[in-house]
């Protein structure tokens, strides 16, 4: 199967937009012969990146008018935006995986989720990140458990983690215990964060792991945005990508690249994760489950 990573920046905070740019750039990956692409965390539409700005995270008001942008932007798992996705991927016959801003049920509310869409399926997941990192805290909501859930493709197991989720050794073993074979950790950029990670889950999983990263310049946040200043100042690139795919043990196969828009592909192939746990499958024979277990509670709550 061959595999896309797209890196690209949003349309900040513009749903619309940035669903018309994921579209394109989906037609892209899949006319050059992709069968599964993945999008990085929040690509419709944008991370909250005010909220590392100390003036801001410490000012009530300016955190308000982030907040009210942000809940202005969000969006819902049944509205336009993924499904205009879910038929451009059907009418493609690929598969997507990516990132959005999800409004809750009281509206008051969002989620960092990741949604998956299959097609002649739709949307088949709704991965909702455990639990937001840091300052990410003022403003995304805990998620649950129902969404870390394994769905086959083709060939393969694929399953996804936001961000520092990745990081979660329970939530890791979660997907492993479904027969994982293809990991997408999401992310909003950042080389230093994301090289690590990817390669421990591929070499600790014996699995294939796509990182897909974001991009976000100062070019990118537009001028008529309130708290503008508080980001881009005195800096041109925001967040730097970092996107890379890994094989089954932790080689790379698809370098990191960063500071610019960039499409990673890779061929993958289901043989590799099966050779590779010949001496560790984490879920399997390596497992002891009647010393160490994993209780996974898969209840939606809202």
């Amino acid at each position: 199967m061959k595999i896309a990573a797209v890196q690209a920046a949003p349309v900040f905070l513009d749903a619309g937009a940035s669903t018309d740019k994921l579209i394109g750039l989906l037609r892209e990956a899949a006319s050059n012969g992709a069968e599964l692409v993945a999008f990085p965390e929040v690509f419709l539409s944008g991370y909250p990146v005010w909220l590392r700005a100390p003036e801001v995270a410490h000012n009530d008001e300016l955190l308000k008018i982030g907040h009210i942008a942000y809940l202005k932007s969000a969006i819902s798992t049944d509205g336009p935006e993924v499904a205009a996705i879910a038929k451009e991927a059907n009418d493609l016959g690929v598969a997507v995986c990516f990132g959005i801003v999800e409004r809750s049920g009281s509206g008051g509310s969002v989620y960092a989720s990741l949604v998956t869409v299959l097609p002649d399926k739709g949307v088949v997941n709704v991965h909702r990140k455990l639990k937001p990192t840091f300052h990410e805290r003022l403003i995304w909501a805990d998620g649950d458990g129902h969404g870390l859930q394994v769905h086959p493709w083709k060939d393969f197991k694929v399953g996804g983690l936001n961000c520092y989720e990745n990081w979660q050794p329970l939530a890791r073993q979660a997907l492993y215990e479904q027969g994982e074979q293809l990991h997408i950790a999401t992310w909003p950029g950042d080389l230093d964060v994301t090289q690590h990670i990817t390669q421990f889950i591929a070499m600790e999983g014996r699995i294939y792991v796509m990182s897909v990263s974001g991009l976000l310049r100062s070019s990118d946040i537009p001028t008529t945005f309130p708290l503008r200043k508080y980001i881009t100042e005195g800096r041109d690139v925001i967040n730097d990508g970092g996107s890379m795919i890994a094989a089954p043990g932790g080689e790379l196969i698809a370098r990191p690249v960063v500071g610019e828009e960039v499409i990673l592909y890779a061929d993958i192939h289901v043989e590799h994760v099966m050779g590779a746990h010949l001496k560790l499958d984490p879920a399997g024979h390596y497992g002891r489950r009647d010393i160490l277990s994993l209780k996974h509670n898969a209840t939606r709550h809202d």
